[in-house]
């Protein structure tokens, strides 16, 4: 799946709520602890983790392909 972002990166807990995974940016903490969520293949932790134009994001056995918005 595609994901239109505006600028030049996302947070990780922006990108869960814009893809609707979660409610608001406080959840996102125990949702990485639940969840397998990878950024070009490196595991990520921390819902700081910036993603930019170009990234694929793996949520689970999902795949999101980040790109800028039109």
């Amino acid at each position: 799946m595609k994901v239109e972002i505006v600028g030049e990166f996302i947070k990780l807990s922006q990108f869960l709520k814009k893809i609707k995974i979660i409610d608001s940016g406080g959840e996102a903490k125990n949702f990485l602890l639940r969840h397998e969520v990878t950024i070009n293949g490196q595991k990520s932790e921390s819902r700081g983790s910036k993603i930019k134009i170009g990234d694929v994001v793996w949520v689970d056995k999902e795949v999101y392909y980040i790109i800028a918005a039109e």
